[in-house]
Order: C-alpha cells, then sequence, then structure tokens
C-alpha cells in the first residue's frame, strides 16, 4: 500500500493531471505525467508554492472498461500499487510531479512480473526515476 503522503486524493488535484498533465503510453498502461513546476500559476492559494512544488504524488486508475467485475479490477490495482511502492521506496522517484497511471484492457490476465515491468518502461520514458 502506498503512503498516504503519496498518494492523488483530491478532485482539485485530478483536475489539474487532467487538464495540464503530459501522456506517456505504454501496452497495458497509460502514465499521465504533470511537472509542478510548470503550472505555477495554477497553484492552490492557500498552501505555500515551495512544499507545493516539491511534492510527488500518485494514482492508480482500473476503469470499469478494463473489467467489469469489481474482483478483477481490485487485483490489478493491488498490483499496480504495490510495483508504485516499490518504485517509490528503492531506485526513488523524482519529486515535483503528479502522476496517474491508468490501466488498459491488455492487463487482464498479466502476471505481477509483466506489470511490473512495464510501470517501470513507462516510469523510465517519463525520466521519472533518480538515476
Amino acid at each position: 500500500m502506498l503512503k498516504k503522503d503519496f498518494r492523488l486524493k483530491k478532485k482539485r488535484d485530478f483536475n489539474l493531471i487532467i487538464k495540464n498533465g503530459q501522456w506517456q503510453n505504454g501496452r497495458l498502461f497509460s502514465l499521465k505525467v504533470l511537472k509542478l513546476d510548470e503550472i505555477t500559476d495554477l497553484f492552490p492559494k492557500r498552501e505555500d508554492p515551495e512544499k507545493f512544488k516539491n511534492q510527488l504524488k500518485i494514482a492508480v486508475v482500473v476503469g470499469v472498461k478494463v473489467s467489469k467485475s469489481a474482483v478483477k479490477r481490485n487485483a490489478i490495482k493491488r498490483k499496480m500499487r504495490e510495483v508504485v511502492r516499490l518504485l517509490v521506496k528503492e531506485p526513488g522517484v523524482k519529486t515535483g510531479y503528479y502522476i496517474m497511471i491508468n490501466a488498459k484492457p491488455a492487463v487482464l490476465g498479466v502476471d505481477y512480473a509483466e506489470i511490473s515491468q512495464e510501470i517501470n518502461f513507462l516510469f523510465k520514458k517519463a525520466d521519472l526515476l533518480i538515476n
């Protein structure tokens, strides 16, 4: 499970990433990335700008188009969250980003190793990992 500090939860934050983020597409997932330094004029007025632009928030999304079964969607989300948790912990992910990972229907029936490989690939493609 991802720590609460790293979870993208607020509707305002989802709207920011949806309107201003950039897509990175893979076979199993789409990654939407928003670099917070680039949208300083859209920062919330009540929050400290320095603290806000140095945060890292990640959302994992598996829609009904992937599967109508909630059990299958939740299993995919658990695997995705675990991969992201290990990425944030070990090699490290750069701060100052909002990241949203959307699953595609091709993810059904795929094992954990392939999910891990695809998410790692997308994070490297988007230049989000600390070297």
